[in-house]
């Protein structure tokens, strides 16, 4: 999606503006903000939403990235970015986004929209492990799962050899609950 198909409230139109365009049908709201009704909405107009609130350095991840990769219709309410960069950095406290320390791994990230956004696998990987202590992270893992077929199989393939770690022991529950059946389906019924 270009960039010029992306209004921010404030951008080239005011919220005023686009919240009418959008009572008339011809703007759908995304995230942060919106785009012509008759735009597709995919992950590149999901990260596009996202640009005005990921610092630089960071990488959209754990919940907002399932979301930008396709899990539910809504985003979740408190947007979260990791650290990919090698130094780190004061951002100030915000309520729209929580800022994760860990630095992701330079193979955990790719350009969705010319953001960085982990990926859906190491998003995966990542909402499993920390599931044990957030149920909304378990809901956002069951969505994404749910959409990305052979994506339990490639979490089971990463997670098995990690060991003994916080959130191990549920996440192998739930990997045990998904060995041997179809997770895609099992999750629309």
């Amino acid at each position: 999606m270009h960039p010029a198909l992306f209004y921010r409230p404030g951008d080239r139109l005011s919220l005023p503006e686009l919240s009418a365009a959008r009572l008339d049908g011809d703007v759908v709201e995304v995230g942060e903000g919106y785009m012509p009704a008759d735009t597709i909405e995919g992950a590149a107009a999901r990260a596009l939403s996202l640009s005005s609130l990921v610092p630089p350095g960071t990488a959209v991840s754990g919940v907002s990235a399932a979301w930008v990769h396709g899990a539910g219709d809504a985003p979740p309410r408190v947007h979260h970015v990791s650290r990919i960069s090698a130094s780190r950095q004061r951002l100030g406290p915000s309520t729209r986004v929580m800022h994760h320390e860990r630095r992701l791994a330079g193979t955990d990230i790719e350009s969705i929209a010319g953001l960085w956004v982990q990926t859906a696998e190491a998003t995966a990987v990542s909402l499993l492990l920390s599931s044990a202590r957030s149920t909304e992270d378990e809901i956002w893992l069951h969505a994404l799962v749910r959409i990305s077929p052979g994506l339990a199989d490639a979490v089971r393939a990463r997670v098995l050899p990690l060991g003994r770690r916080p959130g191990a022991i549920h996440a192998r529950r739930i990997l045990d609950g998904w060995a041997g059946q179809d997770v895609v389906t099992r999750y629309t019924s």
